[in-house]
C-alpha cells in the first residue's frame, strides 16, 4: 500500500465531491491535498472522469515538481497548485474549477465584491481577480506563471482570510485546511458569485457592506474569538 494513502484518499474524496456541488462540467476541475511535512501533495490525474476516480489514481508530486508515485499523468494545473503550496504554507488543499458564476467574474476581469453577510461569512472582503497574464508568461511556463500572478495578487492579502481568487479570463482557485474545506470554500465562492451578479443587476451601484458588518460576520466564524458552531 502507498505510504501516501491518507492524502490519496482525501484527495480522491474531494475530487469526487465536485460534481455533486455543481462545480464542474466535463473534467474541468481538480483538487490537490498536501502533506506539508513530507513536502508532497496528491492531485487528480489529468482528464479522468470523476466517476472513475480511485485513491490509487491520485498522483503524488513533490514540491519540486517531481512525480513521486503514480502511473497516470497529473492534472495539467499541477504547477499552479505547487506554486500555491509553496507560497501559502498554511493551506493543505487547493481546488480549481470552471464553475460558471465565478468564471463570469473572471472573464469580466472583475473581483467579486462583498455585498452581503453570506459573502462575509466566508471571505474577508472582495474575492480578488488577478491581472491579465502577459504573452511571455503564457508562452513560457503557463501553469507555473498562473500561480505566480495569484501570489503577486496576494502580496497585501491574507490567504487565510480570503481563501479564493479569480484568475483573469480563466477561472477560480480556492483553498483550505483540508480537501473537504477547500471544496466547501469553492462552493461558497460560486454561491456568492451568483448572489453578487444578481445583486448588481438589480442595483448596479450597490456598495460593499460596512466594515463593522463584515468584521462581525467573518470573525464570528474565524479566528481566536470565533463563536459560530461547536467547539473543536
Amino acid at each position: 500500500m502507498s505510504s501516501y494513502r491518507d492524502i490519496q484518499e482525501e484527495c480522491c474524496e474531494a475530487n469526487i465531491a465536485l460534481p455533486g456541488f455543481g462545480l464542474v462540467d466535463l473534467t474541468f476541475g481538480n483538487v490537490s491535498v498536501a502533506d506539508p511535512q513530507s513536502g508532497v501533495f496528491a492531485i487528480k490525474p489529468s482528464g479522468v472522469g470523476y466517476s472513475e476516480l480511485t485513491p490509487d489514481q491520485m498522483v503524488i508530486v513533490d514540491y519540486e515538481g517531481n512525480i513521486v508515485e503514480g502511473a497516470l499523468r497529473p492534472s495539467s494545473d499541477t504547477p499552479t497548485h505547487r506554486r500555491l503550496f509553496i507560497a501559502f504554507p498554511e493551506i493543505r488543499a487547493v481546488v480549481h474549477t470552471h464553475s460558471r458564476g465565478a468564471v463570469a467574474f473572471a472573464q469580466a476581469g472583475r473581483g467579486i465584491p462583498c455585498l452581503g453577510t453570506t459573502h462575509a461569512d466566508y471571505f474577508y472582503g472582495e474575492v480578488p481577480v488577478t491581472r491579465p497574464m502577459t504573452p511571455d508568461e503564457i508562452a513560457s511556463s503557463y501553469e507555473w506563471e498562473t500561480g505566480n500572478v495569484i501570489v503577486e495578487r496576494f502580496k497585501e492579502l491574507d490567504p487565510m482570510q480570503v481563501s479564493a481568487v479569480l484568475v483573469h479570463s480563466h477561472g477560480p482557485f480556492a483553498w483550505g485546511p483540508s480537501g473537504a474545506k477547500a471544496v466547501e470554500n469553492a462552493f461558497a465562492l460560486e454561491i456568492v458569485a451568483e448572489m453578487a451578479r444578481h445583486t448588481l443587476q438589480l442595483s448596479p451601484e450597490k456598495p460593499p457592506i460596512p466594515k463593522a458588518l463584515l468584521d462581525k460576520h467573518f470573525f464570528r466564524k474565524h479566528g481566536a474569538g470565533a463563536y459560530y458552531g461547536q467547539p473543536k
